[in-house]
């Protein structure tokens, strides 16, 4: 009785030190097994999981705007007072929600080159009002107009179309047209060749962004999705030194493997320029 405990004693710690040793030496055969899959996963390429939730994100992207809503425009018009403003928003709209097209893999670079198509669709339950909402805001035609063309003749010609089109420094829009797009009733009556439509984001529904250059991580994964190249152009010729650079990925993805202490780069074409992000605190969507 008592060999047969101390054998099964014996038997268990034997046995627990082999599955120890063991342990010890899949552990790290693991880790290398789960590196060697990911990096495979995550290269741009037909076949991969990376690619297909790449060409088209499996995740909803949004853009969120505030806009200022001027509230004294007429004492700013009459007297010079300062402008008093008030803050409105969020207005979301969801975006990145149509796959990329022409794309297209060129195996010398191993890069990859696409376009992403662009549209927005308003997204009310995460907005505090609707697309309709009006905002008195600066009318950027006419207080371009006099910068644009500084020729005396010229602004004279300018001053009776404002007056005839009943325009003035300030307008009254919704938050749609403001955004993407409306026709100016001043840009209408100048005898020239200009457009007429005004926008901050005018046109974007039904237009691509790009054409994007970007590696494909095969040859060295660090570098997946990082951009080479947009529009053709590594700099764009707006900004000075640095911020003219193009440099990250276009922030629907980013190489695998990130380090909280890494710097996080991606480039924003609306802004025509790059910025980063840097990691602040992590934090858990899940209930206990």
């Amino acid at each position: 009785m008592g060999c047969d405990r101390n054998c099964g004693l014996i038997a268990g710690a034997v046995t627990g030190a082999i599955l120890a040793v063991f342990g010890g030496i899949l552990m790290p055969v693991g880790d290398l097994l789960i590196e060697k899959t990911i990096k495979k996963e995550v290269v741009l390429e037909e076949g991969t999981i990376a690619f297909k939730n790449w060409v088209k994100t499996g995740t909803e992207v949004y853009r969120q705007f505030w806009i200022f809503d001027v509230q004294n425009p007429q004492e700013v018009m009459m007297n010079s007072s300062n402008i008093k403003v008030e803050q409105k928003g969020p207005y979301t709209y969801r975006v990145r929600y149509l796959a990329k097209e022409n794309v297209t893999q060129d195996p010398e670079d191993n890069t990859v080159s696409f376009l992403q198509p662009n549209g927005a669709i308003f997204e009310p339950s995460l907005s505090v009002g609707t697309e309709n909402d009006n905002f008195t805001v600066l009318n950027l035609a006419v207080a371009a107009a006099a910068h644009v063309y500084q020729n005396a003749f010229v602004q004279v010609v300018l001053n009776s179309l404002i007056k005839k089109s009943k325009s003035s420094m300030f307008q009254t829009r919704s938050l749609k047209e403001l955004l993407w797009g409306y026709t100016d009733p001043f840009l209408s009556l100048v005898p020239y060749p200009v457009t007429t439509t005004v926008g901050l984001f005018y046109p974007y529904n039904n237009t691509a962004d790009g054409v994007y250059k970007v590696f494909n991580g095969k040859d060295n994964i660090n570098k997946v999705a990082v951009i080479d190249t947009y529009k053709g152009k590594r700099n764009l010729s707006y900004w000075e030194s640095y911020c003219d650079m193009i440099n990250g990925t276009d922030a629907a993805s980013f190489p695998p493997f990130v380090e909280k202490s890494q710097v996080l780069q991606f480039f924003s074409s609306d802004i025509c320029r790059e910025t980063c992000v840097h990691f602040t605190s992590s934090f858990s969507t899940c209930k206990s």
